[in-house]
C-alpha cells in the first residue's frame, strides 16, 4: 500500500498568501512488508501580511523537522512537533519584536500502516471522505461551535448564528505562548483503499461539506491531484468577494 498526495493553494481575494504546508514521505520497505509513512502539516497564518506568512512557514518547517528528528510512536512525535512549532514562533518574535502577535492555526498528520493520526490547533479542518460520506475528524477551535450551541439551545436564531461576525474568532492558536486548546486523535484511524483525507485552511469553508463531498466524489478517479485542483476551482467559482486564502493537501491510499 502507498499514500499519494497533492496540494493546491490560492490567495483568493487577498493580495498575499498566509497559508503554508509541507508533506514528507518515506517509501515502503517492500522486503519487510512495511507500509510507507507520510507526514503532512498545514498552517494558516495570522498577524498581517508579513507576520502571518512567516508564522505559518516557520511552524510547518519546525513541525516537520521535529517529527523526523526523534523516533517513537506517532502521537508522541506529533505532540513534540507541535510544541516545536510553537517554540519556533516564540523565537521568531524574540528575534523581531515587530512581529509580536503573529501566529497560525496548525493541523499535523501522520500516515502509516496503523492509519491516520493527528494533532491540531485552531480551525483548519481535517476531512475524511469514505465512500459517499464526509466527516470532519478534528475539533474546531473557533467561536463557531459555541455560537451554534446558542442557536441549538434557542437563545439566538440560526440566521443570526450563521451571520455572526465572531464565528471565525479563534479560541486557540499557535502563537509562541501556552496553547490553550489542542485536539489529538485518540487512536489511529484505519484507512481503506479509496479513502481520501483533506487538510485545509478555513478558506475552504466557502463550500459546504456537501459541496466538498460532491467535488471529491466527482474527481476521485483522477487521484489527489485532480481532487485538489477541483476543490480550489469550486472555491473560486463560488465568487465570494472577500474570499480568504484557501489551501488543500489531499492524501489518498491506494492498494
Amino acid at each position: 500500500m502507498a499514500f499519494e498526495h497533492a496540494a493546491r493553494a490560492s490567495k483568493g481575494a487577498r493580495s498575499y498568501q498566509e497559508d503554508a504546508f509541507a508533506v514528507r514521505s518515506e517509501p515502503a520497505d517492500a522486503a519487510a512488508g512495511a507500509v510507507g509513512q507520510m507526514i503532512a502539516v498545514l498552517a494558516d497564518g495570522m498577524g498581517g501580511h508579513a507576520g502571518g506568512a512567516y508564522a505559518s512557514a516557520l511552524a510547518c518547517e519546525a513541525f516537520v523537522h521535529a517529527y523526523r528528528a526523534v523516533p517513537g510512536e506517532a502521537p508522541l512525535r506529533l505532540e513534540r512537533a507541535l510544541h516545536s512549532a510553537n517554540r519556533a514562533i516564540a523565537g521568531g518574535v524574540e528575534e523581531n519584536p515587530a512581529l509580536d502577535g503573529m501566529g497560525c492555526t496548525l493541523v499535523g498528520t501522520s500516515f502509516d500502516g496503523a492509519g491516520l493520526q493527528w494533532v491540531s490547533v485552531g480551525d483548519s479542518p481535517l476531512f475524511l471522505v469514505r465512500g459517499g460520506t464526509i466527516a470532519v475528524l478534528n475539533a474546531d477551535h473557533s467561536l463557531a461551535p459555541e455560537i451554534d450551541k446558542l442557536a441549538a439551545a434557542g437563545k439566538i436564531s440560526w440566521e443570526d448564528a450563521r451571520a455572526d461576525p465572531r464565528r471565525h474568532y479563534l479560541r486557540s492558536a499557535v502563537t509562541g505562548a501556552e496553547i490553550e486548546l489542542i485536539d489529538r486523535s485518540r487512536a489511529p484511524v484505519a484507512l481503506n483503499s479509496g479513502d481520501i483525507v483533506i487538510l485545509a485552511s478555513d478558506g475552504i469553508q466557502t463550500l459546504t461539506q456537501d459541496a466538498i463531498l460532491k467535488v471529491v466524489l466527482r474527481h476521485a478517479h483522477g487521484g489527489p491531484d485532480a481532487v485538489a485542483g477541483a476543490l480550489l476551482a469550486a472555491v473560486g467559482a463560488a465568487g465570494e468577494p472577500h474570499q480568504d486564502n484557501a489551501t488543500v493537501v489531499v492524501i489518498g491510499k491506494s492498494a
